[in-house]
């Protein structure tokens, strides 16, 4: 009876040891573990979709904070309002000659020497640069005034590449000869998206040519002398 008894036992834990081994080698490698795999894809998915719903809920904050960040550039421009290169360069002059008046009426102690557009020749540039060299010949005071105005003034400019010379002689009767002969870059940026309208191709005009004066009648062709009277000039 013993015997008996042991033998159950030993032939259950035999039955035991082979169902585990079988899940072991067939069900947990083929269903338990690729269940547990999804289980993990959709708490990693729950929780990106939490996030992404905290996200939008923040949404109206965002964008009036946007819109009051837009509001604040729009009063306080850092970039140049002009739609084309052109224009930009035009405003840059401009700017430059109420500076310039502003530091010295009637040009007494500060003169514009010369302005030349400068051409933007950077490949890939995120901002369209706009700027002209500058040639003035003006006083230490007058040109600290000038410089301060350009540079503090809205919108940004940026003053590039200064050179400064000591003068000793007087150029023009409006110059006192005394001061300095400055020459610098006077820059500026356009705003992003401006420039690409600006630039947008217009249909040329078709050339329309002058009306042409009509063309005089041609002149007639000598008549042919007739036989008759070459004899009565011989007589």
């Amino acid at each position: 009876m013993p015997s008996a008894r042991r033998d159950r036992w030993l032939a259950l834990a035999l039955l035991l040891a082979v169902l585990g081994l079988a899940y072991l080698l067939l069900v947990h490698p083929w269903f338990t573990q690729p269940l547990r795999e999804i289980d993990a894809d959709v708490a990693a998915l729950r929780e990106r979709e939490q996030r992404v719903q905290a996200q939008l809920q923040q949404q109206p904050q965002i964008e009036q904070r946007l819109r009051a960040t837009r509001e604040a550039l729009q009063q306080r421009p850092g970039f140049l309002r002009e739609a084309t290169a052109e224009a930009a360069a035009a405003a840059l002059g401009a700017k430059l000659q109420d500076a310039v008046a502003m530091a010295s009426p009637g040009n007494r102690s500060c003169t514009i020497s010369n302005r030349t557009p400068l051409t933007d020749n950077r490949r890939d540039a995120e901002f369209v640069r706009v700027a002209m060299q500058v040639r003035l010949r003006c006083g230490v005071a007058e040109l600290a005034t000038v410089l301060h105005s350009l540079e503090t003034g809205s919108p940004r400019l940026f003053v590039d590449n200064l050179n400064l010379i000591a003068q000793r002689f007087q150029q023009s009767p409006n110059e006192s000869g005394l001061g300095l002969d400055v020459s610098f870059e006077l820059a500026g940026y356009l705003l992003p998206g401006a420039a690409a309208d600006g630039s947008a191709p217009t249909p040329a005009a078709e050339p329309v040519s002058a009306p042409q004066p009509p063309s005089a009648p041609p002149a007639p062709a000598p008549a042919a002398p007739v036989e008759g009277q070459e004899v009565a000039d011989e007589t």
